[in-house]
């Protein structure tokens, strides 16, 4: 572990990387899909579905 105040290259990577992967995701619609496959499985799980 390192103290030099800097952040470390490796996070900031790994950050912009989730970020970059999040609005490709949101830009495809992605979200809609999730939560209609999340309502379906909660449907099931009740037995209404």
């Amino acid at each position: 572990m390192r103290r030099t105040g800097r952040p470390d290259p490796r996070g900031i990577c790994a950050a912009a990387a989730g970020i970059l992967m999040m609005v490709y995701g949101i830009s495809r619609g992605e979200p809609a899909v999730v939560l209609e496959k999340a309502v379906r499985v909660c449907m099931e799980c009740i037995g209404i579905g």
